[in-house]
């Protein structure tokens, strides 16, 4: 027989599933249904060995799932508007739309070629005007129920990519696209009202049991609920001016020595209004708002503040306590002023330290003696210095007393305060879904009505980044009418951030063709929530937030009947090369075709697969795929050279690789269900080596078949192609991914022989192989039979013995 051709072999069955429609899923299928998804992708270059790491995951679990009998849906997506594919467009000097349809039909074809199974009758793509007119028509429903809102606010700028920012787009202060240090502007935009969900998107992580803790605490900390009080505090010698002040620790309201309040404070301009600080006040202003806030937040950098030269009174004792404005305070959270309470906060330690201010202790801690500390004691303890309060444990009781003594004086309520900010959906570039919305002189901002959608995005030539949406100078596209008064109106010229788009394709999946809605609430109902989600750690407080919020307003439209969109969610590792994750910028890209070429796509997946834990960011190594493709290869010559079997009753060696053959079905199965699939592999190969030394040392044919059809079975969801032709060259009539997953034998997994540890004083000092149903008594006498251990007992008392049996004798001596 010839050796594996595998370019044959894979072009025959990538040929036969489709055209068999093998892996189509039927919506009325009475099995029981798996929705098996992975995040879609940006289509703004080619695949590279890191993409085909988490493609080779969801394809195994779609052929896994159908052959353990569900009804299987694997649909295909892209991800195709946006920053991604509109820079890409524009370093080629291609149209947005020409780009991104070439490049969805290349990584089309690098993943039909890996072998991964799609149902491809569903597929989607968000630049196309049968899909965003979907997208249009959820932002309509979320602007008619309050969600989407425009109004003037602070936000983050990247002077690269000539756009705004949502804050989960800015890491470490830097654009998380391109690394460019982001600004900060004053700009009109459109935003979804996420913060009106933050509770219940918090109150449900609690729901979401199988999805990695990492995550979950991500998001948690990223909704930073936090509970205090909210009080007023006045401005001495002002009586006209007051503001709010926020702080999570009322009980230290006492050691209030100081107040900050953001630089973007709308009273600062006014406080330092005629005072000897104006001047300077307005230098810091301009300083720090050209800051990222991850930059002003950072706790190891000096705390800058300046004096505005005014004070303001402490409720509490009414003493006078001056106002500072200082980096470290934003805006964006709280009321954008704090006390500062300097004995029993870091920061406000620091800040107090550097402008020389009193530093009052009001929490005792543990056995003081009533000096002054030596830094910021920030742990429980007992109120001191705080007037009626005194003695009060701290925060236990001191807060809610303190918090209630503000309400009964009519300056303050408690108050629960979020680090979320509303979502900033708004984009100045052109690659996006235009938002349905007309700007009327005499009617304000009017929604495109439904029967007009899909706004349609018009080909334009001048698409590159200047500040403002390139649609904004497409007199044809912005000159309109008002769709309510029927005047002279424009169009909203910004377009939706991609985020927008794949907050819903997954619900789309489910309907794709629908003409009259989005999906039919039966369709929708039957195939969500989606079984198995895969995709990357980095979009834990980006597209899984925003798909979570999303999935609750429909929820709460009626359109869905389940809350959470993902039930299972997986989080793979990056595969790496010179020591970088995968990327076409650090020239570290290990491309595919040239591996399919040699090694076939086969070898590439169990490469894939055996390269190290999924969750584990794994190095790439050539090395790798030339083995695997040498296991393929006697995996191979197994199934199709010529074997002269044996004529016999079975014997001791059938039963054995029987066993073995089981034992490893059922890792094999285990290893998959967790996701070991490193494991999983290994076990494949250990059992095929197994195989051929049974086939060398005399086998049996129908014991031969019989396990050689478990190991192509097992090894399927893996190396497709070559399990396929295996399969049907080795007499079988029906297509393997027909098939069922095979059952082990409970009998033949049970172990005859086990190996025993043999302990002294708990550490081993043999080891001996023996039946697994030996009594206690038994494996007493095979330890003390042992030369080892008797050089260990020799002279010596023994205290006692411990046995259990068949695994372990731990023998105490003297």
């Amino acid at each position: 027989m010839a050796s594996y051709d595998f370019v044959t072999v894979e072009h025959k069955w990538q040929e036969r599933w489709e055209e068999d429609r093998v892996f189509s899923a039927d919506d009325d299928d009475p099995r029981p249904k798996f929705y098996n998804v992975q995040m879609y992708p940006y289509p703004s270059g080619d695949l590279h060995m890191g993409h085909l790491r988490n493609y080779t995951y969801t394809d195994l679990l779609t052929r896994y799932q159908k052959m353990r009998g569900r009804n299987v849906l694997a649909p295909m997506g892209w991800d195709s508007f946006g920053l991604p594919a509109e820079n890409a467009a524009i370093q080629t000097g291609v149209h947005p739309r020409v780009f991104t349809e070439q490049r969805i039909v290349k990584m089309t074809e690098q993943l039909k070629r890996l072998g991964a199974v799609y149902d491809w009758d569903r597929e989607v793509a968000a630049h196309t005007p049968e899909y965003y007119r979907w997208t249009q028509w959820l932002f309509l429903r979320f602007f008619e129920r309050g969600l989407a809102y425009k109004k003037n606010a602070p936000v983050n700028w990247c002077p690269k990519d000539q756009t705004v920012l949502a804050n989960e787009q800015v890491v470490d202060g830097v654009c998380e696209r391109c690394g460019t240090p982001v600004e900060h502007r004053d700009l009109d935009q459109w935003f979804f009202k996420i913060t009106d969900y933050a509770q219940r998107l918090l109150d449900d992580l609690a729901t979401l049991d199988r999805w990695p803790e990492r995550v979950r605490t991500m998001q948690e900390n990223w909704i930073g609920r936090s509970e205090g009080a909210e009080f007023t505090m006045q401005v001495a010698g002002r009586p006209d001016l007051a503001f709010s002040v926020y702080t999570t620790r009322p009980d230290t309201i006492f050691g209030m020595t100081f107040v900050v309040v953001a630089p973007e404070h709308p009273l600062v301009e006014e406080l330092a209004r005629g005072t000897e600080h104006e001047a300077e006040v307005r230098a810091f202003v301009d300083l720090v708002r050209r800051e990222s806030e991850v930059e002003r937040l950072s706790k190891d950098g000096e705390k800058r503040g300046i004096f505005v030269g005014a004070n303001a009174i402490n409720p509490a004792n009414g003493q006078k306590v001056p106002i500072f404005i200082a980096d470290y305070v934003l805006m964006s959270y709280g009321t954008g002023a704090i006390m500062a309470v300097p004995a029993h906060d870091t920061r406000d330690f620091a800040f107090a330290k550097v402008h020389g201010l009193p530093i009052p202790v009001v929490i005792a801690p543990p056995e003081w003696d009533g000096s002054d500390l030596d830094e910021a004691y920030t742990g429980d303890g007992v109120m001191v210095n705080s007037g009626p309060f005194d003695g009060l444990r701290a925060p236990e009781e001191g807060k809610p007393a303190v918090t209630a003594w503000l309400e009964e004086q009519g300056i303050g309520k408690a108050s629960v305060q979020l680090r979320l900010r509303d979502w900033l959906i708004s984009r100045q570039r052109y690659w996006g879904a235009p938002i349905p919305i007309v700007h009327c002189p005499s009617c304000g901002a009017v929604p495109v009505p439904d029967e007009e959608l899909p706004v349609l995005l018009p080909d334009i030539e001048d698409y590159a980044p200047k500040g403002r949406s390139p649609l904004a100078a497409d007199p044809d596209f912005v000159n309109t009418t008002c769709p309510s008064c029927g005047g002279p109106a424009e169009r909203e010229t910004d377009t939706m951030d991609t985020f927008v788009d794949s907050s819903w394709y997954f619900l789309r999946y489910t309907d794709p063709h629908n003409d009259a809605l989005p999906f039919a609430r039966d369709r929708v109902d039957y195939w969500m929530p989606i079984d198995q989600y895969i995709g990357g750690v980095e979009h834990a407080v980006l597209h899984l937030l925003y798909a979570r919020f999303f999935t609750k307003v429909l929820y709460d439209l009626g359109m869905v009947g389940f809350q959470e969109p993902f039930t299972a969610l997986f989080t793979q590792g990056m595969l790496t090369k010179d020591g970088a994750k995968m990327s076409k910028s650090k020239g570290n890209v290990v491309a595919p075709d040239p591996y399919y070429e040699r090694y076939g796509a086969d070898a590439i997946r169990l490469y894939e697969l055996f390269i190290g834990p999924p969750t584990d960011d794994a190095v790439w190594n050539d090395r790798g795929v030339e083995g695997t493709a040498r296991f393929l290869d006697r995996v191979w010559r197994l199934g199709t050279e010529t074997t002269s079997f044996e004529t016999r009753e079975p014997a001791p060696a059938d039963l054995a690789i029987r066993q073995t053959a089981h034992r490893t079905l059922a890792k094999v199965t285990g290893d998959i269900d967790r996701f070991a699939f490193n494991t999983g592999v290994a076990a494949l190969m250990e059992f095929n080596n197994a195989l051929l030394a049974y086939v060398r040392s005399g086998a049996r044919k129908e014991t031969f078949d019989e396990v050689y059809g478990l190991l192509l079975q097992m090894l399927a969801p893996m190396a497709p192609h070559a399990a396929h032709e295996l399969w049907e060259l080795t007499g079988h009539e029906t297509m393997l991914a027909t098939e069922a997953w095979p059952q082990f034998d409970p009998a033949l997994i049970v172990e005859d022989v086990i190996t025993m540890v043999i302990q002294i004083n708990g550490k081993v000092r043999d080891r001996a192989r023996v039946p697994a149903d030996i009594t206690e008594e038994e494996a007493e006498k095979v330890a003390f039979a042992s030369e080892r251990i008797r050089s260990w007992t020799d002279g010596k008392m023994i205290r006692r013995v411990v046995v259990r049996a068949p695994r372990l004798v731990n023998i105490v001596v003297d």
